[in-house]
């Protein structure tokens, strides 16, 4: 390792060579590599941190770039964690950098999360989050929790342990459960780009703290930022918690339905249309159908067409594959599918 690189940090009151080994020594797994995710990993690597596992299986999209700063246009269309890798290797070549090109899923999650000391969340939908939660509780790993939504961000850490031998909070804690279907994200919804930026350092910061044993973590509180005042709060939840979770969440994917078939079927008259988002989405922009908001969906069941295939359609297919899922146990002889790609998918094709 070379010192001189690390010496304005090792010269940190508290800090110091043996902080650094700490780093040196760490495993740090980001899922994620999007907007959060870049600048956490970027400040990880700069930091010395040993081993920075990446996973992720989407691809870069120019409607990305402008909050996922690892990336240019050039590599549109490559995977995202092969890029991320080569240039975080690139920025510092003292650092392992190990690419997981994958879905983490429940099948993989524990497996994934054994290799590491520290899980950074980087996800944008609650699917994804709530099984990194409930993995990182069964592994007994800490995670680094971020969100962001167009001007606000959150970052806690959950699952670290108390003196006791109890753990702290973890998201289930705060947030048994949330119908994803109502909240839409961050390509719906909209984000400003340098929020991402805050909110992954936050993260990264906080995975330093744990490493390191400095500072006093966001465990136990939630830190809430809202860059449009530029104020922050820190709210204080609890130091124990009561979530029981005894195994991960199993989800049955989604069966979608192409925009060809969709035109077709449309053609056909085998197909009726629902635009699930709300009501300024709609009326901003739609691609026919009737407009019934996923919040509505649920009193809706009894005038579907069951003589057609209903499909429902968002603005890139995240919530209407939540909405379909939802139906489909409330109804599971419901002929549902949800627009692959959504609105978004649409237009490219026009």
């Amino acid at each position: 390792m070379d010192i001189s690189r690390y010496s304005c940090q090792i010269a940190l009151p508290g800090f110091g060579r043996q902080a650094q080994q700490r780093l040196q020594k760490a495993k740090v797994l980001i899922v994620g590599m999007g907007g959060l995710g870049c600048p956490a990993a970027q400040y990880l690597a700069a930091a010395g941190i040993g081993t920075l596992g990446l996973a992720d299986n989407d691809i870069i999209s120019i409607s990305n770039l402008h909050r996922q700063i690892l990336y240019t246009p050039a590599d549109a269309g490559l995977e995202k964690v092969a890029v991320a890798a080569a240039r975080l290797q690139a920025q510092n070549t003292d650092i392992h950098v190990i690419v997981h090109d994958v879905k983490v899923t429940a099948e993989n999650a524990m497996a994934l999360f054994a290799l590491y000391d520290v899980i950074l969340d980087g996800t944008d939908n609650f699917e994804t989050r709530y099984l990194l939660n409930d993995a990182a509780v069964l592994s007994g790993k800490p995670l680094i929790y971020g969100a962001i939504y167009q001007f606000e961000g959150q970052v806690a850490v959950w699952n670290t342990p108390n003196p006791d031998g109890t753990y702290s909070l973890n998201y289930r804690d705060l947030y048994p459960e949330v119908d994803a279907t109502q909240v839409p994200n961050c390509a719906e919804g909209g984000v400003i780009p340098t929020l991402a930026g805050i909110i992954g350092c936050m993260q990264a910061n906080e995975a330093i703290k744990y490493i390191t044993q400095t500072g006093e973590l966001l465990a136990g509180k939630m830190l809430i930022l809202d860059t449009q005042t530029m104020q922050s709060r820190i709210i204080k939840i609890g130091s124990v918690t009561k979530a029981n979770i005894t195994k991960l969440p199993q989800t049955v994917a989604a069966q979608t339905i192409s925009v060809a078939d969709l035109k077709a079927g449309v053609t056909a008259g085998t197909i009726e249309l629902i635009d699930i988002r709300g009501s300024e989405e709609h009326e901003d922009f739609n691609i026919g159908g009737r407009h019934i908001p996923a919040y509505k969906l649920e009193r809706s069941l009894d005038n579907f067409d069951t003589s057609k295939t209903v499909v429902l359609y968002c603005t890139i297919g995240k919530r209407s594959a939540d909405a379909v899922r939802k139906l489909k146990e409330l109804k599971p002889e419901l002929n549902v599918v949800s627009l692959e790609g959504g609105v978004k998918a649409w237009v490219d094709t026009e």
